[in-house]
């Protein structure tokens, strides 16, 4: 890795993105970013903004987390008190029967907005600090090298991914948030880029090694979240990079919507089985 503005470069993505260094477009269609910086500063801002409103309005017990995580099913909460909910009330109407019950939607009851907010959200100072670190150290080479409009494709998809997979394989009383589904996706697509440019993938996949070692070793980590964001991330990627110049865009285009209307396709799979 080489020292950059920003965190680091793989050397790799560096000699991809210099192709195209005194031209307006990037190397894979679409216009270069006068400043790869940007869209990851906006988005390290947009998760600071959600986690400064979560510590403003009680961290911890902030209800604003239950309304942005995502919730496979709704839960009944305390009134004014996100860590205490009742397992056993799985209903609007029954938790209208305890006098300090609130209740809370989940993604099977209509509440899909969750698998967008939940990779916005955190609550731990140490879960967003890292994926923001390495989400600076990713996110300005990869837009230089995809461009500003399909690295913000790659994040977002990714992060839909994760969702996604975490919505079908965790439990259904569960709460996940955290922006590692977009993070992973960011690793899944350095991967893509730097074999399709025949560079060396061995420090990348040992680097993917560590974390998934990490994910299955701390308790409270979703896998889910991660595999299906790196997974995302990687299959975006290759649409993009692999797309054949004369219809470049078109294909690309067409890739990436056919990969969210499987996810949508998925989440609504998801929600007819929880039903």
């Amino acid at each position: 890795m080489r020292d950059a503005a920003v965190g680091f470069h793989c050397p790799d993505c560096v000699k991809e993105g210099a192709k195209t260094t005194r031209q307006a477009q990037a190397a894979y269609g679409g216009r270069r970013s006068a400043d790869p910086r940007v869209t990851t500063f906006v988005l390290i801002g947009l998760n600071g903004l959600v986690w400064a409103a979560i510590l403003a309005t009680g961290w911890t017990k902030s209800l604003l987390v239950d309304r942005l995580a995502l919730l496979p099913t709704g839960r009944c909460y305390e009134e004014g008190n996100a860590e205490v909910y009742y397992p056993s009330l799985d209903s609007d109407r029954l938790c209208e029967g305890v006098p300090d019950g609130s209740w809370f939607p989940g993604v099977s009851d209509g509440a899909y907005w969750q698998l967008v907010t939940s990779m916005f959200s955190h609550v731990q100072i140490w879960h967003i600090g890292f994926n923001m670190l390495v989400l600076f150290l990713l996110g300005p080479q990869l837009e230089a090298v995809l461009g500003r409009a399909r690295y913000l494709a790659l994040y977002l998809v990714s992060g839909l991914a994760g969702s996604v997979c975490v919505y079908w394989f965790s439990g259904e009383g569960s709460a996940t948030l955290g922006a590692s589904g977009a993070i992973f996706g960011l690793m899944g697509a350095l991967l893509i880029v730097v074999h399709k440019v025949g560079g060396n993938v061995q420090s990348i996949v040992m680097w993917l090694g560590i974390n998934a070692v990490l994910t299955f070793t701390f308790p409270n980590v979703s896998w889910q979240g991660h595999l299906g964001g790196f997974l995302g991330g990687a299959l975006v990627t290759a649409i993009v990079v692999y797309a054949p110049k004369d219809r470049r865009r078109q294909l690309q285009v067409a890739g990436i919507t056919l990969v969210v209307v499987a996810l949508s396709a998925a989440t609504l799979a998801r929600t007819a089985v929880l039903a």
